[in-house]
C-alpha cells in the first residue's frame, strides 16, 4: 500500500517537471524574447558586444557625460583606446549603475566571447548611504530579474509576482537617514560628531560664510551634499557594494579574465574647501582601504580619485563624477598607464 503511494506520489511529482519543462520551452521560444526587450532591454548592453573584443569597458554616465564646451565630446574609454589602436575597447555603459549591475551584465557573457581584461568603474560614492537605497534601485533590480540564471519561465514567474525589492522614495529615504545615524564615525583622533546625521546638522547650523560674514545658503546646502556623499567607512563586511565588486573579482577569476577597478575621480579639491580635512581623511581612508582589500585579491586598483581639478567637474552644485574633456583624458590616461602590465606592446602614447 506505501509502494504504491509513493509511486503515484512520484508520477505527481515527474509529470509536473515534465509539464513545466514543457512550458518553459515554449515561453523561452514565443515569449521571451518580447519580455526581455519591454523589462530588461539592459541585454542588449551584452549582445551588442563583438564577438573578437579585447577589452571591455564597464561604466555609467560617468562615461558618456561631456561639457557643452568641449572640443572632444568622447567618451573616456574611447580616449583609453587612443593608447591601444591595436586592440579591440568596447564600453557597456548604463546611466545609475554600479557593480551590482556590472555583475548580473557579466554574468550574461557569452563563453564564446574573446575578451581578455575587464576595466569596471569602481565609483567611491556607490558605497554610501544614498547611492545603496537610491530610489533608483527598484526599476534597476527589476530590469535585471529575467537575467537571473534561472529557468526563463520561473524567472517570469519572479516578476510577475515582484519578487524584487520595490520601495517607495519615501521609504528609501527612512532607509538611508537612518543608516546615516546607525554608522558611527571613527577617527584617530577626537571628532566632535557621532555620525553623519550630527555632522550634517552642524554644517547646516554653522553654515559657509561669505566675505561679509553671511550664511552662503547654496555654498552651506552644497557642503552638506559633501558630508552626506563621502561621510562614511566602508565595511567590508556589510557593505552591500563589496558584495558586489567580490562576485565580479570571483567571476573573472572563473572566466580568467584579466580585471582592472578604475578608482573613479572625486571632486576632492571642493570637498576639502568646504568642509576641510576631516572629509578628506574619511576619503583618502576609504580610498586605501578599497586599494588595498582589491590589490590582495590580484586586481589592478587605477588610484584617479584625486586627479582631476575642481575646474574640470562639470557639476559644481552637486556631488557628481562628470568631468570635461581635461578630466575624462585623465581619466583614461590612469587606465592605459595601467594596462601596460599586460599590453606593453600595443601601447602608443595619445599625447593628451
Amino acid at each position: 500500500m506505501l509502494r504504491k503511494r509513493w509511486s503515484y506520489i512520484a508520477v505527481r511529482i515527474l509529470s509536473l517537471v515534465l509539464l513545466f519543462s514543457g512550458m518553459n520551452l515554449l515561453y523561452k521560444h514565443v515569449f521571451f524574447e518580447k519580455d526581455l526587450q519591454k523589462y530588461s532591454s539592459i541585454i542588449n548592453l551584452i549582445r551588442d558586444v563583438p564577438p573578437d573584443v579585447d577589452i571591455i569597458y564597464l561604466g555609467e554616465s560617468s562615461n558618456n557625460t561631456a561639457h557643452e564646451d568641449d572640443q572632444d565630446k568622447r567618451k573616456i574609454s574611447d580616449f583609453i583606446a587612443d593608447y591601444y589602436p591595436g586592440l579591440a575597447l568596447y564600453d557597456m555603459t548604463k546611466p545609475a549603475a554600479h557593480a551590482g549591475i556590472f555583475k548580473v551584465l557579466l554574468q550574461q557573457l557569452p563563453a564564446e566571447s574573446e575578451v581578455e581584461t575587464l576595466i569596471v568603474t569602481l565609483t567611491l560614492r556607490s558605497f554610501n548611504a544614498q547611492w545603496i537605497h537610491s530610489p533608483l534601485e527598484t526599476s534597476l533590480q527589476k530590469s535585471l530579474v529575467l537575467l537571473l540564471p534561472n529557468p526563463p519561465l520561473f524567472n517570469r514567474f519572479l516578476l510577475s509576482f515582484k519578487a524584487y525589492e520595490i520601495k517607495t522614495k519615501e521609504e528609501r529615504e527612512q532607509d538611508f537617514k537612518k543608516q546615516w545615524v546607525e554608522d558611527k564615525l571613527h577617527f584617530p583622533y577626537e571628532f566632535p560628531h557621532e555620525d553623519v546625521s550630527q555632522w550634517n546638522r552642524w554644517m547646516a547650523y554653522k553654515g559657509i560664510r561669505d566675505e561679509q560674514g553671511e550664511i552662503d545658503r547654496a555654498q552651506t546646502e552644497l557642503a552638506c551634499h559633501y558630508i552626506k556623499a563621502y561621510g562614511f567607512q566602508i565595511d567590508t563586511l556589510e557593505n552591500p557594494r563589496i558584495a558586489d565588486f567580490d562576485a565580479i573579482v570571483e567571476l573573472a577569476l572563473h572566466r580568467e579574465w584579466k580585471l582592472v577597478f578604475n578608482l573613479m575621480a572625486e571632486n576632492m579639491e571642493k570637498a576639502g574647501q568646504l568642509v576641510g580635512e576631516d572629509l578628506i581623511f574619511l576619503m583618502n581612508q576609504n580610498r586605501e582601504l578599497l586599494k588595498h582589500y582589491y590589490g590582495s585579491k590580484g586586481v589592478i586598483v587605477v588610484d584617479n580619485l584625486s586627479s582631476v581639478e575642481d575646474q574640470f567637474f562639470i557639476d559644481q552644485t552637486w556631488t557628481t563624477e562628470h568631468y570635461a574633456e581635461g578630466g575624462r583624458k585623465t581619466i583614461a590616461k590612469g587606465v592605459a598607464a595601467a594596462l601596460l602590465t599586460w599590453y606593453p606592446d600595443e601601447y602608443r602614447d595619445a599625447r593628451y
